[in-house]
């Protein structure tokens, strides 16, 4: 697989770095109105009820800023934050000694929760309802069921497929919150707070250019930004301007609508090696080397957003977009084989 710009994930060193970007307090979050608005009445209430916020989910494409809202929750709420993730609580045991450290009224946020086993999961289930963990000691006749109290808590689950989830663990949520992707406005504001808080000059106009090719998404606006200023300290420029910014853009192999390298591996893929698809999921991914979920979850969305595939019964087909986008010619024959998947019109028939 190629080093890509676009990764869903961030390595530790980026971490650090990300943290120092959050915004801590939901005034100072831009984007995902709705969610904000809502989570603010619904902490205020909470607060004015003595009790902890109830459970939260979550759920959106990855680097809308899940683990941000978790941060802004517990600060809202005046509580401590614990993290951990779904693939790292291996047995029961372990959420068992994560949940006995809870002080009242504390977050535990659980990121990628869709990956809990159904062993955790069945003891996540008392510990959401009735703040208690339920043990069976011993074996056979003598065996004996025991429940240990837990402090009120809340849950904070995210997870990037929100459709993996149970319903019984789905069903145990009170606030459901859905993230969408990011306007080119609203990654601009975004653009701008980030650059002032790494203490790095950036005029307006570069700040919107980045915002334009960052595919909606705040992570991937803030990596480009410290991308773009590493070119700029090196080039001895003060302030990161338009020109910077495109010649940089450009280096990295990201085009105006912020397609990388291997997006348009996977277009030109579809296109010549599959003449136009369709073509399953893991044919797709060993055609170019790559895991077929993260195909799925990081480059398809936005692909399929910009209108260049589509997912059929079938398997992926390349749509008219992707050749315009790729200079290529549309087949006569791909444009009959995609009015196979257009369902007629009341009118055409």
């Amino acid at each position: 697989m190629e080093d890509r710009i676009f990764t869903s994930t961030a390595g530790e060193a980026e971490q650090e770095i990300e943290n120092c970007l959050r915004p801590k307090r939901m005034t100072d979050y831009v984007g995902q109105t709705k969610v904000k608005e809502n989570l603010s009445v619904f902490i205020q209430a909470a607060k004015k009820r003595g009790e902890p916020l109830d459970h939260v989910l979550l759920y959106g494409p990855p680097g809308l800023g899940k683990t941000t809202l978790a941060h802004i929750i517990a600060a809202e709420m005046g509580v401590s934050l614990r993290m951990t993730s779904g693939p790292s609580i291996e047995r029961a045991g372990d959420l068992a000694a994560i949940l006995t450290q809870l002080g009242e009224g504390d977050v535990l946020f659980i990121d990628e929760i869709h990956r809990l086993s159904r062993s955790v999961e069945e003891i996540l289930y008392p510990a959401m309802e009735d703040y208690a963990l339920d043990f069976i000691i011993g074996k056979g006749p003598s065996a004996k069921s025991m429940r240990l109290s837990l402090p009120r808590f809340t849950l904070v689950g995210a997870t990037t497929r929100a459709g993996m989830l149970t319903s019984p663990l789905r069903d145990r949520f009170g606030v459901l919150c859905r993230l969408e992707m990011y306007s080119p406005e609203e990654l601009g504001r975004i653009v701008s707070r980030s650059a002032s808080v790494l203490g790095t000059s950036i005029e307006t106009d570069a700040a919107r250019e980045i915002a334009r090719r960052s595919r909606g998404t705040p992570r991937i606006a803030n990596r480009l930004l410290k991308r773009v200023r590493d070119f700029a300290e090196v080039m001895g420029k003060s302030t990161v301007d338009r020109e910077i910014t495109d010649k940089a853009l450009g280096l990295l192999e990201v085009d105006a609508l912020g397609l990388d390298n291997i997006d348009k591996l996977l277009l030109t893929a579809i296109i010549d090696k599959f003449h136009g698809g369709p073509v399953g999921l893991d044919t797709l991914a060993a055609a170019i080397n790559e895991d077929a979920h993260t195909i799925e979850d990081v480059y398809e969305p936005y692909l399929m957003q910009l209108g260049f595939i589509s997912r059929t019964p079938r398997g992926r087909i390349a749509l008219p977009g992707a050749y315009s986008h790729l200079n290529k010619r549309v087949p006569h024959s791909v444009t009959e084989q995609l009015n196979l998947f257009i369902p007629e019109t009341e009118e055409d028939e």
